[in-house]
Order: C-alpha cells, then sequence, then structure tokens
C-alpha cells in the first residue's frame, strides 16, 4: 500500500529554524544594526506527490531577548503559556480554528535554546496564496488579544501550568540529574549562570506580583510582538521536481569529482577504504578502560512500597508514597469492557479526544481553561498487554491521568470524575479538527519513527496485540486515520463518527474504576478523601461487562509501504515466545549480541544506515531486526541472515556476553523519576509483571552462558517463518518487486 508522504515535515522545521538561527546570529553579533522591518522569505522544499495542492508551510518567528536574562526567559515562557498552552489560548485557538490550514505548525512555541529567543507560530497544509491571510489572522488576533485583554484567571492559569512544569521531578527518559544539566547547558554556553536558572522561586514569586497588573501580559505581547520589528515570514511551498533536481546535482558533482581524480588519487581513496574497513574490523582493547562488572549487579531488585485500600466502600485503590515536591498524581484504572470491532478505530482515537472535548455544560474550551487552571493536563490512553505465558490473549484497560499542586487536588478530582461520566460528544466541529490535528501528526511521525513502523508491519501477524496496533497506531492506521480525516468532511459521516465515539463512551462507563495516587506521605490522607468525595456517588453497573479480547492471529507476512522518504527501514521478524517462557531471557541477551557484535558495524558503520539492531519482543512473541534511515536494502536483509551464521558459527569470548547481559540489566534497573518508579512497580503487577517475576527473569539473565544463547538461536531463528517489514520510496520499486 501507499502511505502520504511525510518525510518533508523535517525539510520543513529545518528550512525554519536555519532562518531563524540566520536572524538570532546576525543580530547577537551586530547589535547596533537590527532589523528596521520584518524579513519575508519564500522556500522551497521536494515532494514527490502528484497532488501539492494545500501542502504549503507558513510561520512567523519574533526574535526576543537574551534566553541568559532569567527574568526575560520565564516572562516570555509565561507569554507562550497564554497564548499556546492549549486550545482555550487565544493564538492557539486562533490557529486550530482556522481554515487556512490544516494544523497549527509543530514548531509553535517559545525556542529559548539559542543566544537570543524566537517565538514561533504558524499553519501547515495552507495553499500557496494563503501568506498575507496567514499573516494577518496571526496580527490581528495579537491586537485584538491586547485591546480586549485576557482574563486574570487565565493568566493565572498559564503561570500554574509555568510552576508546575518547573517543580515537576521528572527522569523517566534519562536521569533527572542529567535533565537538570541539559536544561542549563543552553545558558552555560552563551556565558550565562546556569545555577541561577534552576532557581526558580524568586523569579516565579516575581511573576505571581507582575501578573495581577492586568496590562502585564497585553504590555508584553504589544512591546515583544506587536511593535518589534526583528520578525521573519517564511512560507515554505512543495515543488516536485526539487528531489529530482538534488540527486542529478548531486550525480554531476560526483561525476564531476571523479573525472578530475588522478590515478594516484585514486589508489589513496582506495588505501583509505581498505584501511577504514580494517580499522573496523579490529578488536579494541577494552580491558584498558574502567567498567562495570557482572559481580557489580545487586542481587536484589527495587520496588516502591505501597498501601492498598478501599475508597467510598468499592472502588480498590493503591497509594505510593513517593517524593514529589508538591505534586500529586492521580490515576484512573478501568479494566477495558469488550469492544465491536466496528468501533475499533473509535476507540483508538477515543483517547485523545476524550481529555479535549467538553463535560457537562461546558464547552471544551471551558475544560481545557479549567484544565490549564488546576493541573498538568488530563490526559487518557489505552494499554494492552500479551499474558505472560500465551502471546494470543491479553488484558487491557484504559487509563485516565493527571497531575496537580497539593492545594489543587480536590477540584482535580471532581474534574476527573466528571469527564469519566459527563463527556460530552455533540461537539462535531472540534472532533473533526481533532481528527485533522491526529492526521498531521501521525504523517509526520513517520520518519522519526520509520524503524518501529516497519518493525509493526512485520510483525502485523504475529499476534492480536501485534495485529490490532498495526491497523490502528501502524502504517495501515495512519492510512485508514487520512481516509476518517477526509470522511468527515460529510456531515453525516461525522454524526456518525460523534455517535462511535459516544458508543464507546458508554461501554467503558460499565467498567468499575480502581485508582492509582502517588504523592507525599503527609499528602496521603487529604488525596485520599479528595477521591472519596468525588466519586462517593458514581452509579456501577450490577453487573461487570466482558472483558476486552481481540481474536488470535499467528502468520508470516512479506509486506513493503512506500512513502516518500529517500532512504529505508528493514526489519526481519521470526516467530519465538512471549514474556513467560523460559527461552525469553536467552532471547533478549541474543539482541545484545548481535547488535554489539555484528549489526552496528555491518548496518551502520559500513552500511551507512543511522542505526541497527535486533531485540526480543515478548508481546508478539517475536524476535526482530531493524535498521534505521538506511540507503541499503537487499544488503541489510542478507545482513540480518549472516549475523545469524555469524553467532552460531564464531568463537565468542566472555566480554560480549557479559555486555549484552549487563545491557539488559541496565534497562531493568534504569532509574526513574518518584512518580515513574511507582507507575512501573503499579502497572507491572496489574499485568502479572510481578516483582517475583521479575527478580526471576533477572536470575536467569546473569545465569546465561553462550551455548544457551546458541541455543535460542538454532531454535527460533533458523526456520523459515520469516515476515519482513520494508517502509521504502518509489526508487526501490523495481528491488521490492523482486524480493516479492
Amino acid at each position: 500500500g501507499d502511505i502520504p508522504a511525510v518525510e518533508h515535515q523535517n525539510k520543513i522545521e529545518n528550512l525554519a529554524l536555519q532562518h531563524f538561527k540566520k536572524l538570532d546570529i546576525h543580530i547577537s553579533v551586530q547589535d547596533e544594526r537590527r532589523y528596521k522591518a520584518p524579513i519575508e522569505v519564500t522556500e522551497r522544499y521536494p515532494l514527490d506527490e502528484e497532488d501539492i495542492q494545500n501542502k504549503s508551510h507558513i510561520m512567523i518567528a519574533w526574535l526576543l531577548g537574551k534566553s541568559t536574562d532569567l527574568e526575560a526567559l520565564y516572562k516570555t515562557q509565561l507569554l507562550a503559556s497564554v497564548l499556546l498552552d492549549n486550545s482555550a489560548s487565544p493564538l492557539l485557538q486562533a490557529l486550530e480554528t482556522s481554515n487556512l490550514g490544516s494544523s497549527p505548525s509543530p514548531l509553535c512555541g517559545l525556542e529559548d535554546s539559542n543566544r537570543e529567543m524566537s517565538f514561533i507560530c504558524g499553519l501547515e497544509g495552507c495553499n500557496e496564496e494563503a501568506t498575507e491571510s496567514v499573516k494577518d489572522l496571526i496580527l490581528e488576533t495579537l491586537q485584538q488579544v491586547v485591546r480586549d485583554g485576557i482574563p486574570q484567571d487565565k493568566v493565572e492559569a498559564a503561570l500554574h501550568s509555568l510552576e508546575l512544569h518547573q517543580r515537576e521531578i521528572s527522569g523517566d527518559s534519562y536521569p533527572y540529574g542529567l535533565q537538570l544539566i541539559l536544561a542549563s547547558l543552553s545558558t552555560a554556553t552563551h556565558r550565562g549562570d546556569p545555577i541561577s536558572l534552576l532557581n526558580i522561586d524568586p523569579v516565579l514569586e516575581k511573576l505571581k506580583e507582575d501578573i495581577k497588573d492586568p496590562s502585564f501580559i497585553t504590555g508584553l505581547i504589544q512591546s515583544e510582538l506587536l511593535d518589534n520589528p526583528h520578525r521573519v515570514l517564511l512560507t515554505v511551498h512543495p515543488d516536485k521536481s526539487l528531489s529530482k533536481q538534488a540527486q542529478e546535482q548531486e550525480k554531476e558533482q560526483l561525476a564531476a569529482i571523479k573525472s578530475g581524480l588522478s590515478e594516484d588519487e585514486i589508489k589513496e581513496i582506495i588505501s583509505q577504504s581498505k584501511a577504514l574497513e580494517t580499522r573496523q574490523n579490529q578488536e579494541d582493547d577494552s580491558s584498558i578502560l574502567p567498567k562495570v562488572e557482572l559481580s557489580d549487579v545487586p542481587a536484589e531488585i527495587k520496588w516502591p512500597n505501597s498501601n492498598d485500600s478501599i475508597i467510598a466502600n468499592r472502588f480498590q485503590t493503591r497509594f505510593y508514597a513517593q517524593g514529589t515536591n508538591g505534586i500529586a498524581y492521580q490515576q484512573i484504572i478501568l479494566p477495558l469492557p469488550a469492544i465491536p470491532p466496528r468501533l475499533h478505530q473509535a476507540l483508538a482515537l477515543y483517547t485523545s479526544c476524550l481529555p479535549e472535548l467538553g463535560v457537562g455544560s461546558r464547552t471544551y474550551l471551558d475544560i481545557q481553561a479549567l484544565q490549564s487552571g488546576i493541573s498538568g493536563g488530563i490526559s487518557a490512553y489505552t494499554s494492552l498487554r500479551s499474558t505472560l505465558g500465551n502471546e494470543q490473549s491479553l488484558n487491557g484497560y484504559l487509563i485516565l491521568s493527571s497531575k496537580g499542586l497539593y492545594a489543587k487536588q480536590s477540584e482535580l478530582s471532581k474534574l476527573l470524575q466528571e469527564t469519566f461520566s459527563q463527556a460530552r460528544f455533540d461537539e462535531h466541529q472540534r472532533i473533526r479538527e481533532l481528527v485533522q490535528q491526529i492526521t498531521s501528526r501521525k504523517e509526520q511521525s513517520i520518519p522519526g519513527q520509520g524503524h518501529a513502523l516497519a518493525m509493526g508491519l512485520a510483525c502485523s501477524a504475529m499476534s492480536p496485540i501485534a495485529h490490532y496496533s498495526f491497523q490502528h497506531s501502524g502504517l495501515a492506521g495512519i492510512q485508514s486515520l487520512k481516509e476518517l480525516s477526509k470522511n468527515l468532511e460529510n456531515n453525516a459521516q461525522l454524526k456518525q463518527f460523534c455517535n462511535d465515539l459516544k458508543e464507546v463512551h458508554e461501554l467503558i462507563q460499565q467498567a468499575t474504576p480502581q485508582f492509582l495516587l502517588i504523592a507525599d506521605e503527609s499528602n496521603k490522607a487529604e488525596l485520599e478523601l479528595a477521591v472519596n468525595s468525588a466519586w462517593k456517588n458514581l452509579q456501577l453497573p450490577d453487573v461487570s461487562p466482558e472483558a476486552f479480547q481481540l481474536s488470535g492471529i499467528r502468520e508470516s507476512v512479506q509486506a513493503a509501504w512506500i512513502t516518500n522518504t529517500q532512504v529505508n527501514f528493514c526489519s526481519k521478524a521470526f516467530p519465538t515466545v512471549p514474556s513467560g517462557h523460559e527461552d525469553s531471557a536467552a532471547l533478549t541477551v541474543l539482541g545484545g549480541i548481535l547488535r554489539n557484535g555484528f549489526l552496528h558495524k555491518n548496518i551502520r558503520e559500513q552500511g551507512g544506515a543511522y542505526g541497527g539492531g535486533a531485540a526480543q519482543d515478548g508481546s508478539s512473541a517475536s524476535f526482530r531486526f531493524f535498521s534505521y534511515r538506511d540507503p541499503r536494502l537487499e544488503e541489510t536483509l542478507s545482513d540480518f541472515d549472516q549475523s545469524i551464521g555469524w553467532l552460531l558459527n564464531t568463537k565468542h569470548n566472555d566480554s560480549s556476553l557479559e555486555e549484552a547481559i549487563l545491557g539488559v540489566i541496565s534497562s531493568l534497573d534504569k532509574p526513574a523519576s518518584p512518580a515513574g518508579t511507582a507507575r512501573q512497580a503499579y502497572f507491572n503487577e496489574l499485568f502479572g509483571r510481578t516483582k517475583e517475576y521479575r527478580a526471576d527473569f533477572r536470575r536467569r539473565v546473569l545465569n546465561l552462558n553462550i551455548d544457551d544463547i546458541k541455543s535460542v538461536t538454532e531454535k527460533y531463528l533458523l526456520n523459515g517463518d520469516a515476515s519482513i517489514g520494508i517502509v521504502s520510496h518509489k526508487g526501490e520499486a523495481s528491488t521490492l518487486e523482486k524480493l516479492g
């Protein structure tokens, strides 16, 4: 199948940032020659599609103050929050509801990593003649805000969001200390004081006093934006011929270089290539470096303590006492009920739409403003995992989640309960806009997660969850989402889809909620009281609904999808075992050995791909090879197969096994934020991945030897049932046909 072109999004962002950074450098170096009038720039980007209508990207950026000025930094962050924080924010509301483009630009917001900051906003999916209209829309919206003012509660809500973000101890992606260092790096690079950047309380207190002046925000809009001539208007148009022109120019340039080489220069290039290959194949002496040994791995795993209770005499509740710096976390966990297949697409979009819609008598704008004023926003998502012993069976939950300062927990609990019980699905135009925005984001995500999409394609028939993910969040899901977005232009189909969302919601309301609460121990009683007060009158069904299930599937596939990209994403998947099988530990370690010993060198260093590797996936019970942004195709698929032979026919030293084992242990022991540690423990237990199971898996990993690794390789990777999934481009059509 074909999917729409999306890789141009990265090109657009790069073009935009190039212009904004050039402006920053010019003014930083020559302050005395600052621009006296706005600049207008038109650029092109390559788009290899027949239909290039409504594919232009239009943005405005203003140059602001220095990012090393802490007070200026927080003022502009507050300004950006007031204008763009949520759908009730005036500028974002104007962009989202405009018919000049498909959705707001992903670049909207404050860019504060340069020496001088930039405020950026705009639209994507515009027609070629929309530049002046988009500019007028943005400037007139700002002028109207200055004339009418901003309600005080919205300014306070924006400051609340800023404070909440600054206070939260994150660290689930990488350690919190490293996040603080990286956040301070820009200030240090530009000769500012990184320590003062972390001391936010004095600045927040000053802002709380500043916003008492009703003209404070409107004054910032006037001075920093409307009266600021240091502005770039950037329009980027699609061009069907640009990609071909670039390729021809590169071929001509390479041919000219080649024709100009002397015999000695040719010999030198060949000699250097051979020397590089020799160096790449050379085994380095890693013993000269300090390293972690297997003996350094602690025997016990850390697991947070929790307290179980019953709220309102019927709701199971688990509380984790964690140091959260004044923030409490609430999650409502609902066992996912049986949903008929005709509603599966609606279910996939339901979680994205639910927090963005009106509740009871309040519109979505009212709710967006309320969320911002009392919380860090509300999110909803589904979580599906296969059972430990069988990839064909599964458990599923829907989670409604939020966080807020301690003082706001009573209001937040009430809002969560009302969202669950009184969400409205009659704001049809809002739902159409949301689907358009979701479609745009999904399209843009393809280049960044092409390897994941290729693996999802290869595993799409391996298990029910893998098939469901492919159909609703993978490549097939993106294609069907585009079709749905077009269909919703028809009012009758829009009404039907809104009714589908409402039907999904009514089915989910039949489930009995469970609660996960995370806060400091001293806040436990108050938090549980807030939840009890909000949920005690909820009416529950007499009989629990049937659980969500999917039809079984276990097949191999050979598939390729074409998109607008100049590179390939390749994957090959072998059927293996689910997470609870005794061989899962060895298969998990096998991925590390293949990546470190063979795939990285052959696919990345010598093959030219951005990356490549292999990993065991318990959910689909498969072992998956992948490459990322790969110039090759057949050769990479061959490398996948050759790595198996390399593993079986090469004598491996202890260090390669030890390195792979330590890699698995480090992923198991990876530090998380205080709240993240609690969430991980809760959901691991919810899906049967208990502390005892994790400890047993860890023990099996630590006790592996190389014969165990070779045994599972022979057992699972030498069969003929492998699946192949490829995301590629039109230039590889003949190769893909040859592969069958």
